[in-house]
């Protein structure tokens, strides 16, 4: 189908008239190397698909094997960094709540990966916004690096950016370019003034020829858009605004990168490839790959058959052809002249097990060159399931990159939500000002939350951390919305009963009480190690055995009559003493032997 490529580039039709526009193009000092990553991404090249000779000297086509282990990285850093689990808060609550809806909507946060995967490979992604103002609809599409143009940039980032891609109108294929440009004017972007700005910007090529000079003065951004058929004639497709202001001072795309610094080129704009030093390694984990392969498939068993074996027909001109079992069969072959061992076989044996070695030195060096330790594709440790906690204690090497690239993908999200709520505010969506923006990623996969959220819970409990700021932290809730909800959450925990039960569950964490028999306790008080069940209980008042309680155990360490007391035997106290009336429990300061020690009354 006409416009359908392998691969898109920016066309040079586009490059001529970004140029003529006074833009010098960062792209063609980058291009070289993007489209090196692009192609092992692919698994494509003269490493894989290459000629040999033979003996006889006969010219060969040879394919090597791979498992893409340079897709495999970026995927993997897809996944690490971004899911469904991850999270965008706004100070404003209302902002919050319209943000998760959108996301869920438009299905942002599965797309975003996929930019993160492309963004890893070539060394830049972005995300941009794409505006329907006659529905009122906002999206935010996603490119890659053979697709972003910036055209003003330094060391804090990039302002104004170039995106081009492939669109097809009433069937044909058309090259879209969008300019998000800060303060541009659109009398310079229409098709016919365009075209004459054209004509005199060819024999000039002075920054000062340019259209933008000069052009606008209210700081907004405005989406400039230009379509060109495969002639590189400009056209101008139905519905298609030249120029829309975006009414947001925010810029209205952000670029991702990898923190991974560009050696490359430069004071680029582009970023580098998450695997651009380790080549090397992606070489050797398909070299080593294709040689099991290639070991498995020669090792074979081959059976030689004798010609006594062999029926034959006669063939077209009159002579007699043995006819063999198939010829696509390269385990039987025909003992020319040969009466004797009528069937004889042949079994090589095979090197695997040294080719697995290489292989799994081969991976160990892939991963630890792009950032996921020595041990993550390890083939020898998965035989087990670990833990998060234990997964980030083996592995410190992934958890420190993590951080740093999910530092630098919090600004690209953060940024483009920010101009997101612009736009949207602009085109009459009711939505107040956000304040700060902070994204919450899910690190479960290598880091215990589980574990954090019980010892944040713990601090709430012991009043180290208010129930509101647990809120906050695990719910991208805002401070308002927090104190409210926790509030509300604490004055149902007050009235006990199964109300309280219930409270803890609702985002108040330490308030609410869990009951045993008549015992009332902390739903999430910390246990002391080392004192059999016993619970801290600095912060409350000391609670009551249960009267009641008679040859059973009361579930938190206390008991009546028989029952075990703390490190007690049975039917005596902590100290020894034997308790033959309630037992009364005594709260006594940290680090001291008897924190729960038991007090008996007649």
């Amino acid at each position: 189908m006409q416009g359908l490529d392998d691969e898109y580039w920016v066309p040079e039709h586009v490059r001529v008239w970004l140029r003529s526009l006074g833009f010098s193009l960062p792209l063609e000092d980058m291009e070289p190397h993007i489209r090196a990553w692009d192609r092992w991404m692919r698994a494509l090249g003269d490493f894989y698909d290459y000629r040999d000779t033979d003996g006889v000297g006969r010219v060969y086509e040879v394919h090597r094997r791979s498992i893409h282990p340079a897709m495999r990285v970026c995927r993997e850093w897809g996944s690490l960094l971004l899911n469904d689990r991850t999270q965008v808060a706004c100070d404003a609550q209302e902002c919050t709540d319209w943000l998760a809806a959108w996301m869920a909507r438009t299905g942002f946060l599965a797309s975003a990966q996929e930019c993160v995967v492309r963004a890893f490979g070539l060394g830049t992604g972005a995300w941009a916004l794409w505006v329907d103002a006659g529905a009122g609809e906002v999206r935010v599409r996603r490119y890659d690096a053979r697709m972003v143009v910036p055209l003003t940039w330094d060391e804090e980032g990039v302002t104004e950016c170039a995106f081009v891609t492939r669109a097809f109108w009433r069937g044909k294929a058309v090259d879209q370019v969008q300019l998000h440009l800060k303060g541009a004017d659109g009398a310079f972007f229409s098709p016919s003034k365009a075209l004459e700005n054209d004509s005199r910007a060819a024999g000039s090529s002075r920054p000062s020829s340019s259209p933008l000079e000069g052009a606008g003065e209210d700081g907004t951004y405005r989406i400039v858009t230009a379509c060109f058929d495969r002639d590189g004639n400009r056209v101008e497709p139905e519905g298609v605004c030249p120029v829309y202001d975006t009414g947001s001072v925010w810029p209205t795309f952000s670029l991702v990168k990898p923190a991974v610094d560009n050696t490359r080129v430069d004071m680029s704009p582009y970023g580098q490839s998450v695997f651009a030093d380790a080549v090397d390694a992606i070489q050797a984990v398909d070299l080593c790959y294709d040689a099991m392969m290639s070991e498995i498939d020669n090792g074979k068993m081959r059976v030689f058959l004798s010609d006594v074996m062999f029926d034959v027909e006669r063939d077209g001109k009159g002579g007699r052809v043995s006819i063999p079992f198939g010829k696509g069969d390269c385990t039987v072959f025909r003992k020319v002249m040969s009466t004797e061992d009528t069937i004889q076989e042949f079994a090589p044996a095979l090197r695997t097990e040294a080719q697995a070695r290489a292989f799994r030195v081969a991976l160990q060096t892939l991963g630890d060159l792009c950032g996921f330790g020595i041990n993550y594709f390890d083939l020898e440790n998965v035989g087990y399931v670990k833990t998060a906690t234990e997964v980030s204690a083996d592995n410190s090497a992934l958890m420190r990159n993590i951080r740093r690239h999910e530092h630098a993908l919090e600004g690209a999200i953060a940024g483009i939500c920010r101009a997101l709520l612009a736009v949207e505010r602009r085109i009459g969506v009711g939505l107040p000002d956000e304040g700060g923006i902070r994204v919450t990623f899910d690190d479960s996969i290598i880091t215990d939350t589980t574990a954090e959220k019980r010892q944040d819970m713990d601090e709430v409990a012991a009043g180290l951390m208010e129930p509101w700021e647990y809120r906050a932290k695990w719910y991208g809730e805002d401070e308002v919305a927090a104190r409210r909800r926790g509030a509300s959450s604490g004055s149902a925990a007050s009235r006990g009963g199964s109300d309280g039960g219930n409270a803890a569950q609702d985002g108040v964490p330490g308030r609410g009480r869990r009951r045993s028999g008549s015992m009332a306790f902390p739903a999430h008080a910390p246990r002391l190690p080392g004192l059999g069940g016993g619970y801290q209980t600095s912060g409350w008042a000391s609670p009551e055995a249960p009267s009641g309680a008679s040859g059973r155990s009361c579930g938190h360490g206390f008991a009546r009559d028989g029952a075990r007391l703390a490190h007690g035997r049975v039917g005596t106290s902590a100290h020894g003493r034997r308790a033959s009336g309630p037992v009364t429990a005594v709260r006594q300061p940290l680090g001291t032997s008897g924190a729960w020690g038991g007090r008996a009354s007649a």
